[in-house]
């Protein structure tokens, strides 16, 4: 029986995501046809404590035996865990939100990235905000969205086509602390700007809501990335604009036959569908090969890295493959709009996006200058 690590952890905003990327990948696995796997779990909080990541990482691999170990972590908490897998030759698949840009894109040949690519998002949101005409912009974030590096992608992706971030707000933690009233100053003094907003989990409701409050019926242009997409949330949030655009990574309502299998099978675990149990779905199947290779190159790390760089698939969102340089996966993104439901929103799927692979490459290519991010914690885990 093949056994599987998997870290977990735990969110004060998507409060069922350990639950949600267990049931996916279970089930991911099963929709592969594998059957004769255990998935053992370790729980790893809110994957910022660096000695209880590792510790759980080396539990799984010298108590439990794993064959190989996947984890919702950063890329820093990855880093730290590298020596950890090479040491013990055993596979490290990191499911990332993609929110973070390394200073050094990694290369290890034990690990491999599975990323809802936010800061890609990011940056082809503002590259979508400039197409659109737009030649000033506003850089409006939450107070836990904007310590990660998808700030910088969003401004430099924005910048680097010939417009201006001539304002940026990053509002307070708590509700009480939380305002758009600033914004009338600067949309007076910039009536033509694009709010590039970076927001996820309640925050996203709070942002709406204060939209409403100040500018009912400005139809303000908002662009999201792809967290601020995410529909589980835009269901509760309040309609706030007539031109509310952005970026996804995912939607239920993306027409294949493989997206209906994936939400047809997870609702039938009692689960909801989203970009978490999504996550881990496709994860089987990256699980699923990483155990044939085992299997037949046995302890030969380079053999099967080699393979698995060459491997993909078509999950529910589309076709996805490696990108060799990095062991992260490139997968299609979508541009999207939010409509009116009721006073509420829903999601209007719009186009693939072209070139995903080419704006990953510029994005990997990014000087950071010196520019950082403080937190371990994986993406939405606070």
């Amino acid at each position: 029986m093949y056994k599987i690590g998997l870290l977990l952890p735990r969110s004060t905003f998507y409060a069922t995501i350990g639950f949600d990327l267990f049931e996916g990948l279970r089930s991911g696995l099963k929709n592969t046809g594998l059957t004769n796997f255990k998935i053992i779990t370790e729980n790893i909080s809110f994957g910022a404590d660096k000695q209880q990541c590792y510790r759980s990482a080396e539990k799984l691999i010298l108590e439990e035996n794993v064959d190989l170990v996947v984890a919702y972590i950063g890329h820093r908490m990855t880093e730290l865990l590298k020596p950890l897998f090479l040491a013990s030759n055993k596979i490290l698949i990191v499911l990332d939100a993609g929110a973070n840009i390394p200073n050094e894109w990694p290369s290890c040949p034990n690990i491999f990235y599975h990323s809802l690519h936010n800061a890609l998002g990011s940056w082809l949101t503002s590259r979508k905000a400039v197409a659109d005409g737009y030649e000033t912009g506003g850089m409006i974030t939450g107070y836990y969205d904007g310590g990660y590096l998808h700030t910088y992608s969003l401004s430099k992706a924005f910048e680097e086509s010939g417009s201006t971030i001539s304002f940026n707000h990053a509002t307070g933690y708590k509700a009480e602390d939380f305002s758009m009233e600033p914004l009338k100053n600067h949309l007076d003094q910039n009536p033509k700007s694009a709010l590039l907003s970076l927001f996820s989990g309640d925050y996203l409701q709070w942002y709406f809501a204060e939209i409403k409050k100040w500018f009912e019926n400005k139809n303000l242009p908002i662009y999201l990335t792809p967290f601020g997409m995410e529909e589980t949330m835009l269901e509760n949030a309040v309609f706030p604009s007539n031109n509310v655009k952005g970026i996804i990574a995912w939607s239920k309502k993306i027409d294949t036959p493989e997206n209906a299998i994936f939400m047809e099978t997870i609702t039938e675990a009692e689960r909801t569908p989203n970009l978490f149990s999504l996550l881990g779905w496709e994860t089987a199947q990256i699980v699923a090969k990483t155990l044939d290779l085992i299997n037949e190159y046995k302890n030969k790390t380079s053999a099967i890295a080699s393979h698995l760089q060459n491997f993909e698939f078509t999950g529910p969102r589309g076709n996805i493959f490696f990108d060799n340089k990095t062991n992260t996966t490139i997968s299609p993104l979508y541009e999207a709009a939010i409509i009116e439901n009721n006073g509420m929103c829903t999601l209007q799927v719009g186009d693939e996006i072209k070139d995903v692979k080419t704006e990953f490459d510029k994005l990997v290519q990014l000087d950071l200058n010196n520019v950082t991010s403080a937190w371990y914690n994986s993406y939405t885990c606070i």
